[in-house]
């Protein structure tokens, strides 16, 4: 199986920028991991003592947590973000959720 890095579309040749949406919930566990990281680095490191964990272990989540609702606002226009659904197909319903269906 081979990969095509170049496309043709209306004659032109174009190549895939590479640019993919952002998923919130990866990126806030992927700052919130490196976070945790960086405390036992420093913890290791004995550039803190052991009293100062109480306030330093709290800061990756809060960091984490601060960047999440900035990409969400920054995203609210659904230009780079993710659109995240859940497991129940929408797209053939109709009409009021809790009524039977009777097709079943």
């Amino acid at each position: 199986m081979s990969y095509t890095a170049e496309s043709t579309t209306n004659g032109t040749t174009s190549r895939p920028s590479g640019r993919h949406d952002v998923n919130v919930g990866h990126l806030v566990m992927g700052i919130a991991f490196l976070g945790l990281v960086g405390v036992w680095a420093l913890i290791q490191g004995d550039v803190v003592g052991r009293s100062d964990v109480r306030w330093l272990l709290p800061v990756p989540w809060v960091l984490a947590g601060i960047a999440g609702l900035t990409v969400t606002a920054a995203s609210s226009g659904r230009r780079w973000s993710a659109r995240q659904t859940g497991w129940v197909d929408t797209s053939t319903t109709t009409g009021d959720p809790a009524a039977p269906d009777e097709d079943r």
